[in-house]
């Protein structure tokens, strides 16, 4: 199947299936879901949201977020993985916002990647969400689910290469639903150590599926 294809068979299904695709972090306003998303790095938004309300109950703004310390906002994220460096990023973030971008959250990925803690990844996932831009934030799961799927080649390595490919092949308007598509199929069906293949309705496309699955069914 050639990879137009498989993008196209791709995207009908989610039109049709997830036509309204949302990020599972908790938040009400653009800065809780900058903090949400920082701390997600690494760790699962399930954990994420069980954290985030207490803490955005006591720092409900970037200013009050602002005037705290590390030994202030540390308790609120403990259980959070790499706490103590989320911590520091948290409060940087939070005085650069408030100081150089009057608290307001940047719209472009390149200012975004100015905020401590705030990478390329975490930088798309604000510019799409927030301002429904043509940004593809590769995680874990959409950079696997992406070469299983035979979406881009086998052989590249970093996220920035795999997000290349991705815009190139998805239509404009759709990369921000597109983010979520993959990176839910990922998380509940094309789970990284046993995917999901018997549940998974994008067997007809997947290289994976052919090269593994399919075979061994045509051996016994």
């Amino acid at each position: 199947m050639r990879r137009a294809e498989r993008y196209e068979q791709l995207i009908n299904y989610f039109t049709e299936n997830l036509p309204e695709p949302e990020t599972e972090l908790s938040y009400r306003t653009p800065y809780e879901l900058l903090v949400a998303v920082i701390l997600s790095a690494q760790c699962t938004d399930k954990r994420v949201n069980m954290v985030t309300p207490a803490l955005f109950d006591k720092f409900p703004t970037p200013e009050l977020l602002k005037e705290s310390n590390f030994d202030e906002l540390f308790p609120y994220i403990r259980s959070i993985s790499y706490p103590n460096n989320k911590t520091k990023h948290l409060l940087g973030m939070a005085k650069m916002l408030v100081d150089d971008f009057n608290s307001e959250i940047p719209s472009t990925v390149a200012e975004l990647q100015k905020l401590p803690g705030v990478g390329r990844k975490t930088a798309n996932v604000i510019a799409s969400v927030i301002y429904n831009k043509p940004t593809m934030a590769v995680d874990t799961h959409v950079f696997r689910v992406s070469k299983r799927l035979g979406l881009v080649n086998q052989n590249l390595k970093t996220p920035l290469e795999v997000e290349k490919t991705l815009v190139k092949y998805i239509p404009e308007e759709l990369i921000p639903k597109a983010h979520h598509w993959l990176i839910l199929h990922g998380r509940y069906v094309c789970v990284a150590r046993a995917p999901k293949c018997g549940e998974c309705n994008l067997t007809n496309l997947c290289r994976y599926y052919d090269k593994n699955v399919a075979k061994d069914l045509k051996n016994k």
